[in-house]
């Protein structure tokens, strides 16, 4: 007697694309389909156009304040081709923030398209929610959130270092897999510049309910501005602790039903 198919079990606690079968030496014409799809879905979140103004609207909602940017890409064609310029503001960009400095502030939130602009429209606003109770724990001021166009996530250093903010976190779409084309990911910097180089940000990865959800990631990002403000430093040298309860400061996961 044949037992269990042990790929067959393992489909069930992973998206990854195992166990599709064949159909003599090729694969099945289901999971053919099903590759092109995923594939298109993929690319349909790289090229859908970010609509800030519906985002805009969702966070008046929540009674906070928005500017509008874009980086030094004219468009998703030079976007896409030249890094480089996604991670730095336009010239007008930098000059209307920098007319619009708030008064000192400690975090700022940029929200940026990154590589899909489909992750954000459904994770940024959630994330928000989910993370301005633990911002009232910590009195820490915010500063007006920034929806930034055509975006790399450098470009949340040049936005806190052009609006003087302590520290920056950009909510930006992450690299669609082909079966995650909506994760978002969150990028922390203390003390944001334009010199700022990978190794002094600290990433949160994978937010979305099928992944890390609203609140974990948001204690996570709490916990790590707690320690950032404390150790007024982020990157390599502020490892992510939050699993460990006896680490807990002031922040410590919210019980929700």
């Amino acid at each position: 007697m044949n037992g269990p198919d042990a790929w067959t079990l393992l489909r069930e606690f992973t998206d990854a694309r195992i166990a599709l079968g064949r159909s003599g030496a090729s694969l099945p014409t289901r999971e053919v389909l099903n590759f092109g799809l995923a594939h298109a879905q993929a690319r349909d979140a790289i090229h859908q156009p970010f609509d800030s103004e519906s985002l805009a609207q969702q966070l008046h909602t929540l009674g906070l304040k928005t500017l509008e940017a874009h980086s030094a890409a004219a468009d998703r064609h030079i976007y896409l081709n030249r890094p480089d310029l996604g991670r730095k503001l336009s010239d007008e960009s930098r000059e209307m923030l920098a007319a619009h400095r708030p008064p000192a502030h400690d975090l700022l939130l940029v929200i940026g398209d990154g590589l899909s602009s489909h992750a954000v429209h459904r994770q940024s606003v959630g994330l928000i929610t989910a993370l301005l109770p633990y911002l009232d724990t910590l009195g820490l001021s915010l500063g007006p959130i920034v929806l930034a166009h055509q975006s790399r996530v450098a470009l949340g250093d040049d936005i806190g270092e052009t609006l003087g903010s302590k520290a920056v976190a950009i909510l930006i779409g992450e690299r669609p897999g082909l079966s995650s084309p909506d994760s978002l990911g969150v990028y922390l910097t203390w003390k944001p510049a334009r010199q700022r180089i990978e190794s002094e940000r600290n990433c949160i990865s994978n937010i979305r309910p099928e992944g890390l959800n609203y609140e974990a990631a948001a204690f996570k990002l709490a916990w790590l501005l707690e320690q950032a403000f404390l150790r007024r430093l982020t990157g390599v040298q502020l490892k992510d602790e939050s699993d460990n309860p006896a680490l807990h400061g002031r922040v410590t996961p919210r019980i929700t039903s």
